[in-house]
């Protein structure tokens, strides 16, 4: 029988999951978490982290490797047995119901009854307060979750879990949301946990909250493990090149950009989310004929919030957006792409494609109503089939026939035929939202040279991605964003290296107002 370390309260030997699609998100990892110590998970977007959490919560099976809680070899196939294994997981969207009450929600799963039958509402208040002045995290056992601050909800969230027996904390993102104020009350909670013997993975891209609060740190990269270090023995530059540095995997060729005139033009933008948190601060910036203009950062810097205000899913708390010298803020998504936008979007399942309707439909949505393809009376159905046959012939779709349903495609057709869809629309400005995330080798080089031709070609455009390689290949000049701001601004990209991206991604520099202004040609 092997022996484990009784030092540790976590032991993930050996690590790899690979999914059905050949995606690898971790790869031969290692992560030791000792007793009654806060463990920083740090990596980029990508990196592995929530899946590596998600098995050792046992929402996901390692395809290899052990898992050794508290020096026991376990086999974690649920939530129900990390559980009972004493894991619990505080996630970054609060798992609560928010019509019940915050004891209602204490207790779901494991209600207590009175006589058996009915809910003991008074039992349950009792649990809530015990544990609430057991762990000095005060919550009201009587409010609903709707209408409490985000910071009780995180409280609740913890409070759950200690209540469900966990003595292994793992917290994804848990300042995400939180206020500078809820943050350090936050931070006084989980190190009176740490002095009571519990032990609290914290997963984070805040190297200020990672120096202040954990004692070691373990880094992804790529789905690779880059190491663990004693976090005062490190410092934030360390960090930084251990979490951003890179492979090159594809060099893009493409021509000196010779941008002309603004297409679009962003200027002192805001938005406040739901919590009352302002994700995007301020932000102006240009994106002229010819030239990509990339905006890199650590994911929840605005920059969803960004593209989300760009085309309409959000309105925007104030500012001004104008393409080719018109407003397109109010306007709804059909009048925005009027104006020549076009998106491709983070999430194709959800806004890029209809996975029950044909590749054939989905070429044409954005135009079915234009008179070339619609008389008022029929569509134009021959002029239709030209048109799909050509875009599945010029964008390479690997498909039976225009009929099949698009969902049936892998992840790379699928997404080219988004970009069949969004290139072929005459666009005057291409919004790239994550345009090659999870999609294999060759459709990713097939997307990035069609961004760089259409570039060239005099179309604007304003690639987002959180993949390295991407923003730092593709683009002619860069933001990077930081707190919903522009941290820097580079006007020749070329010239950027891995360790200054990550100083400017993590927050450890950021240029003068003026330098940043230049984003703006004024």
């Amino acid at each position: 029988m092997a022996e484990y370390n009784s030092e540790y309260a976590v032991e993930m030997r050996h690590i790899s999951k690979v999914y059905p699609n050949g995606v690898a998100a971790n790869q031969d990892v290692d992560l030791c978490v000792r007793r009654g110590e806060i463990h920083a998970l740090m990596g980029e977007n990508g990196a592995g982290k929530s899946t590596l959490m998600k098995m050792l919560f046992g929402l996901e099976q390692p395809t290899s490797g052990e898992i050794i809680v508290n020096g026991e070899k376990v086999n974690l196939t649920s939530p129900t047995v990390a559980i009972a294994h004493g894991i619990g997981m505080v996630h970054q969207h609060f798992m609560l119901v928010p019509s019940l009450t915050v004891a209602e929600n204490m207790v779901l799963g494991m209600v207590p009854k009175k006589n058996g039958i009915l809910i003991d509402y008074a039992k349950a208040v009792e649990i809530t307060k015990e544990y609430s002045e057991k762990f000095n995290l005060e919550v009201d056992p009587d409010a609903k979750v709707m209408d409490i601050p985000v910071g009780m909800k995180q409280k609740v969230e913890i409070l759950k879990a200690l209540v469900r027996g966990a003595k292994i904390l793992i917290l994804d993102e848990p300042t995400a949301v939180l206020t500078t104020q809820e943050t350090s009350e936050l931070f006084k909670e989980l190190v009176n946990l740490k002095k009571q013997g519990y032990t609290i993975i914290f997963i984070s891209h805040k190297l200020n909250e990672i120096m202040e609060i954990t004692d070691r740190l373990s880094v992804l990269r790529g789905g690779k493990f880059m190491g663990v270090r004693e976090t005062k023995d490190v410092t934030p530059q360390e960090i930084s090149r251990l979490m951003v540095g890179r492979d090159v995997v594809l060099t893009v060729e493409k021509d000196q950009a010779k941008p002309t005139d603004t297409v679009l033009s962003v200027r002192d933008l805001e938005y406040v989310n739901e919590y009352g948190k302002t994700m995007v601060n301020k932000l102006s910036f240009d994106v002229r004929k010819g030239e990509i203009l990339g905006i890199a950062g650590v994911e929840g810097n605005g920059q969803k919030e960004l593209v989300d205000i760009l085309f309409q899913f959000a309105t925007a708390g104030g500012g001004s957006v104008t393409v080719n010298g018109e407003s397109i803020l109010g306007l709804n998504q059909a009048q925005i792409r009027e104006k020549g936008v076009a998106l491709i979007p983070e999430d194709r399942m959800l806004y890029g494609i209809a996975g029950d309707a044909s590749i054939e439909e989905n070429l044409i949505s954005d135009r079915c109503g234009k008179k070339e393809l619609n008389s008022g009376l029929m569509f134009n159905m021959k002029k239709i089939h030209q048109m799909s046959k050509q875009l599945i012939e010029d964008y390479i779709i690997l498909c039976k026939s225009a009929e099949q349903k698009v969902g049936m495609l892998s992840g790379g057709n699928i997404q080219k035929v988004v970009v069949a869809r969004e290139f072929s629309s005459n666009p005057q400005l291409i919004i790239a939202d994550q345009p090659t995330r999870g999609i294999d080798v060759g459709a990713t080089e097939f997307i990035r040279k069609k961004l760089v031709e259409l570039s060239r070609s005099g179309i604007a455009v304003l690639l987002i991605s959180a993949d390295l390689n991407e923003v730092m290949e593709l683009s002619d000049s860069l933001i990077v964003m930081h707190g919903g701001r522009i941290a820097g601004y580079f006007e020749d990209a070329s010239k950027l290296d891995d360790e200054m991206m990550g100083e400017y991604m993590l927050g450890l520099k950021r240029q003068s107002d003026e330098e940043i202004r230049r984003v703006c040609h004024e």
